[in-house]
């Protein structure tokens, strides 16, 4: 893609504002178009929110059935898991909740998104040009982001009402085995989200470059998230190599 072709396409297009683009994205216009989608520290909060919910899933699952007790091998025994097991959550809650700071405003619901997730057979299928020019995040993108917001509230909140050490004694018998049934579904149905978000991120070729190394090709963005791209091309910062 290069930057004439961002500029003369004509098509009816839906309008864009300051609001579809974040601080750190940038256009590099050369002799192609590469397009910086995420910052160094919004990339490193984003990886240490990963593997923070990874490291709490395999600690979690080692204590939830005596079938996984094998993983507490991974951390050095099952009382080290026990203990370790609720500061990762800690961690995770506070890495996420700069990840919503930072992007909540982008991923807040928007006209098209309607109608990408109504033709959702057209996402699955790779018929990008049947699909509404959507912005930074699509409506599924939206999705893991919402439910992940939701659920690492709940497991934070239910965490600590089963965290015996500091919590327990504010709560009754009943209310902490609610509090386990809560957690432990809650903790499935954020697995569950997170097995999306990864297949979404290795299906989409070029996703990963993104949190990778923090750029997009112009090509990806015209394709995937047309009107953030049009967005950047007129309020975003823009390094223009050809001159």
């Amino acid at each position: 893609m290069t930057d004439s072709t961002l500029q003369g396409h004509n098509r009816q297009t839906p309008e864009v504002s300051k609001k579809d683009i974040d601080r750190g994205d940038r256009l590099r216009v050369g002799r192609a178009v590469v397009v910086d989608r995420y910052g160094k520290w919004a990339r490193i909060n984003h990886w240490i929110t990963a593997i923070s919910l990874i490291l709490l899933a395999l600690t979690g699952l080692s204590l939830f059935h005596p079938s996984l007790y094998w993983l507490t091998a991974l951390f050095g025994g099952g009382q080290i898991t026990r203990m370790i097991h609720p500061w990762i959550g800690v961690v995770l809650f506070f890495s996420f909740l700069g990840l919503f700071i930072r992007f909540f405003r982008l991923n807040l619901p928007a006209r098209e998104d309607a109608q990408w997730a109504a033709r959702i057979g057209d996402v699955l299928k790779g018929n990008e040009e049947k699909l509404p020019e959507v912005g930074k995040y699509n409506a599924g993108q939206k999705f893991v982001f919402w439910a992940m917001s939701i659920l690492i509230v709940i497991l934070i909140v239910s965490g600590l009402g089963v965290w015996e050490r500091y919590f327990s004694q504010y709560l009754t018998v009943e209310q902490m085995r609610v509090a386990v049934l809560v957690h432990a579904i809650a903790a499935v149905a954020i697995i569950c989200v997170w097995i999306i978000h990864v297949y979404a991120a290795f299906w989409v070729a070029g996703t990963l470059r993104a949190m990778t190394r923090g750029n997009v090709s112009g090509g990806w963005a015209w394709r995937h998230h047309r009107k953030w791209l049009r967005a950047l091309a007129a309020y975003g910062k823009r390094d223009d190599q050809t001159k």
